[in-house]
């Protein structure tokens, strides 16, 4: 999954929207993302995976995003639901994407996931990793 953190400020969707909100203590998905990752899990033909949201070390800047659907449930792991898709953070990335927006964005210039992320203080040109 194609992933590029946009530097903007995420705003919460509302209930009214059908997102849930979610505290400034979690991840949120977008309904557009939502309806990616569950079109890419219904391809895979498995109902039993979570995409995994997480921040490992690496890039020019530090840190990155990883995104990948997972079966496993690690302790201190958090989980949310948007619209029947199961989104899960480890402990560790946790204060690194709290409060972090993930959309798909699919336009003539890019298409991908994207993390509109405001604990991330800058980026590396590419927009790849953070810091």
């Amino acid at each position: 999954m194609t992933v590029q953190d946009t530097g903007q400020t995420p705003m919460t969707p509302s209930p009214d929207t059908g997102s849930p909100a979610e505290t400034a203590q979690s991840v949120v998905l977008t309904d557009v993302a939502a309806g990616k990752v569950k079109h890419l899990l219904d391809q895979e033909g498995r109902d039993d995976l979570a995409l995994r949201v997480a921040v490992q070390p690496g890039g020019c800047s530090g840190l990155r995003y990883q995104l990948f659907f997972d079966e496993r449930t690690l302790d201190g792991d958090d989980f949310h639901d948007f619209g029947g898709v199961k989104v899960v953070v480890d402990r560790m990335s946790g204060p690194y994407l709290s409060g972090a927006v993930i959309d798909f964005v699919d336009t003539i210039e890019k298409q991908g996931f994207t993390i509109d992320n405001p604990n991330a203080t800058g980026s590396c040109a590419c927009g790849d990793s953070f810091h």
